[in-house]
């Protein structure tokens, strides 16, 4: 056996396992950090989910309230708007 076939053998032997586990390792890491990221990510997005759920229901408790000013004939349309917009710069200041 040369020279050349020794450290053929060793790098064989040694060096191959040796990469292959740094390797797994470092995928091991890799795969831990991705599941971070997207258990992150996954919190964020149902936080924004509520948020747009919160800001609908607002919206149909507006435009509920606008069915029903214009649906009804016998009252004066113009103040309830004006009650409305009171109602509202009241809530805003407090």
């Amino acid at each position: 056996m040369g020279p050349g076939e020794i450290i053929t053998f060793f790098l064989i032997v040694v060096g191959l396992p040796v990469t292959l586990g740094v390797g797994s390792h470092l995928y091991k890491e890799r795969l831990k950090f991705k599941t971070k990221e997207l258990e992150i990510l996954g919190n964020e997005t149902a936080e924004k989910a509520a948020q747009y759920a919160a800001h609908n229901e607002r919206l149909e408790q507006r435009v509920r309230v606008l069915e029903r000013i214009v649906t009804d004939k016998g009252v004066d349309i113009a103040e309830q708007i004006e009650d409305l917009r009171d109602g509202s710069e009241t809530k805003e200041l407090n």
